[in-house]
């Protein structure tokens, strides 16, 4: 990525904190699952695929605190309800699905430049 395009700092932050976010989101709420990175056409995307038991209600799960993250889960600092709130502020384009085998987050970062703005 930064090797590629010498992006701004700000731009770097961002995809950052959407890798995070979304791994954090499967190491605790899923039963195993995937993130995948890829960089096409100015666009970076970062991809988490789970097995967890899928979010009921997808509307509820991306606003602010908003968490069904366990005392435990809490009591080690994480699981505050800001993990997709976060990824869909950072992202330019930002998707769920979800279904009781699992979920999928997609989260598009435009670079300046690039085909899409």
């Amino acid at each position: 990525l930064c090797k590629q395009h010498n992006p701004e700092p700000k731009l770097v932050r961002r995809v950052a904190v959407a890798a995070y976010e979304l791994e954090m989101n499967l190491v605790v709420h899923s039963n195993g699952g995937k993130i995948y990175f890829s960089l096409e056409n100015d666009t970076a995307t970062i991809e988490a695929v789970d097995r967890g038991p899928g979010i009921a209600d997808v509307e509820q799960a991306v606003e602010e605190g908003y968490t069904t993250a366990t005392e435990w889960v809490r009591s080690l600092g994480f699981g505050a309800g800001m993990g997709l709130p976060n990824t869909k502020r950072v992202a330019d384009e930002f998707t769920i699905e979800s279904s009781p085998s699992g979920t999928r987050v997609v989260a598009r970062i435009h670079f300046p430049g690039g085909e899409q703005q």
